[in-house]
């Protein structure tokens, strides 16, 4: 696998070559418009960020060439220096060098610069042509030169867009000659639908590869959002950044672009105290915030952490039970996780009482649909006093998903895997009616648990959740679902597999069923429906 140091030189070198063929065509243009000032720009611009990008990336020889020459134009642009023929032919064969440096930057053949065409570029810089200095002649490197095309392509992302819809209709169409193979016994279908497997596999990554960015590229530009807030503040905030060369799917963080923005505002304005405060409580004057991102098999996870007043849970609670979100004796009773999930109610976080002392802002509901709609998850850790963190757990592919596969009643269903915690088995006997629903100890801690046939296949009014009576046997197969800091279990009739699935929106009328997030179709050739844990996490919230 290449190094992410080779991908950015792959990438430099790319975008040079392009910069070195532009420059020679914007020069053969300014040869016969000498004053067009968008051409001299244009050109400017180019030399400029090649400079820069080269001194970056370590490459001197090709940033010092790029100043000089940056400069020489510099001073055509001002009017100090005319765009004579001799000043053109230096300017080419300052060109025609970075040409070769940039090509040889992998090579084991050292450019040997002439020291003659440097000379010439120093006089060209220094307005020195004009006067006594004249211009050496040098060997052009032109004369020989060969046409050759970069390595790298740039693609737009719709099209990779469409070339991942594709890949995953034909995993859908492999999986079901996967199984005709294994039904008609046919030792040459078997053959070739294995081969085909392995394709359509390598396709699929590779095509996900290719729609992979750096985080980076969105955390790079942190430092200067955090100083702008900070200073708006009068704040002191020091940015701490780790993880910028894990990679994730573009769209996804594209989406996730504003979410981001918006929490990091939130920890500055809210969450992090004034200097005064800090030295007070005997805090540094100068916040601290982190925000990093690790791989975590199929996930990313991305993490901002704060060192500033943490979240009250008390407050939290009041706020809540004010709004009539939960009965005051249930929310004494409650674990500060599920607290923390009120803070992403519609309109929650708009009461004056919780942004005040919770130190979090406007608008965490938004931030939490956007984590929905890419399949994601979202928690909080916070300790009053001491700081608070959002925990990110992103899909590293939008298209193709992992799931488990279950069935109810002769129907197969799928849960996506990012909202699966856990599968277990209990004894009816384990499970206890309190109130409307069936409650069970999961790992020292109460859940409530819920016969998905009821749900799913019964109108309201008919619904006995807590009622034991209607499971069927004696051992219950529970898939523990998570969502927004709540876990709920599922009972299911039989438990199949984990597989990845390439999920499809509904059509009309069942795309108006909030329980199901879309459709899949098996190898079989049967239709097995997606359900959506949030819709169904939020229906049990709002019952109780």
């Amino acid at each position: 696998m290449k190094s992410r140091e080779q991908e950015y030189k792959e990438i430099f070198i790319a975008e040079a070559l392009e910069y070195y063929d532009a420059l020679n065509r914007l020069i053969s243009e300014l040869e016969k418009k000498p004053q067009d000032d968008r051409v001299l720009a244009e050109i400017f611009r180019m030399l400029h960020n090649l400079k820069a990008n080269a001194k970056a990336i370590g490459y001197l020889q090709i940033s010092d060439v790029s100043h000089k020459l940056e400069t020489a134009f510099g001073l055509i642009r001002n009017k100090e220096l005319s765009f004579s023929d001799e000043v053109v032919g230096v300017l080419f064969d300052g060109i025609d060098l970075l040409g070769e440096l940039i090509k040889n930057i992998d090579s084991e053949r050292q450019v040997e610069i002439d020291p003659v065409l440097i000379r010439n570029l120093d006089i060209v810089v220094d307005s020195l042509s004009d006067s006594t200095v004249e211009l050496a002649k040098v060997q052009k490197f032109s004369t020989s030169r060969n046409l050759t095309l970069s390595d790298l392509i740039y693609i737009q992302v719709k099209k990779l867009d469409h070339l991942m819809n594709l890949v995953g209709e034909l995993i859908i169409d492999r999986d079901r000659i996967l199984s005709l193979s294994r039904e008609l016994d046919n030792d040459e279908l078997k053959v070739v639908s294995s081969h085909l497997y392995r394709i359509t596999e390598d396709l699929q990554y590779s095509v996900m590869d290719a729609r992979l960015v750096s985080i980076g590229t969105l955390f790079n530009k942190f430092p200067r959002v955090v100083r702008d807030i900070s200073t708006a503040e009068k704040k002191e905030v020091n940015l701490d950044l780790s993880g910028q060369d894990i990679q994730i799917d573009r769209n996804i963080l594209q989406i996730m672009t504003d979410s981001l923005l918006h929490l990091v505002r939130n920890a500055i304005t809210h969450g992090i105290e004034k200097p005064v405060q800090r030295s007070k409580v005997g805090k540094p004057k100068v916040g601290s915030l982190q925000l990093s991102a690790r791989s975590d098999r199929e996930s990313v996870i991305i993490t901002l952490t704060d060192d500033g007043r943490g979240i009250d849970v008390g407050k939290v609670k009041r706020a809540a039970v004010d709004r009539h979100l939960v009965p005051a004796d249930v929310a004494d009773g409650l674990p500060d996780s599920e607290v923390y999930s009120f803070l992403f109610e519609p309109g929650f976080s708009l009461a004056k009482e919780v942004t005040e002392f919770s130190g979090r802002g406007v608008g965490l509901d938004v931030v939490k649909n956007a984590i929905d709609s890419i399949g994601g998850r979202i928690r909080i850790e916070s300790e009053k006093g001491k700081g608070t963190s959002f925990i990110l757990q992103l899909p590293t592919s939008i298209a193709v998903k992992g799931a488990l596969l279950f069935e109810i009643d002769n129907i197969f269903y799928a849960i996506p895997l990012i909202h699966t915690d856990s599968v277990v088995a209990l004894d009816k006997d384990e499970l206890h009616e309190v109130g409307e629903v069936l409650v069970a100890d999961i790992k020292g801690e109460t859940v409530t648990v819920v016969y998905l046939d009821e749900l799913l296949n019964m109108e309201e009014s008919q619904m006995r959740l807590g009622d034991k009576t209607r499971l069927k046997g004696q051992v219950q197969n529970i898939i523990i679902v998570t969502y927004n800091n709540r876990k709920l279990g599922l009972i299911v009739d039989k438990l199949y597999r984990q597989q990845d699935i390439v999920v499809k929106p509904l059509s009309k009328p069942l795309d108006s069923i909030d329980l199901y997030g879309g459709v899949t179709l098996l190898g079989t050739g049967k239709v097995c429906l997606v359900l959506d844990v949030p819709a169904i996490t939020k229906y049990f919230v709002n019952k109780r």
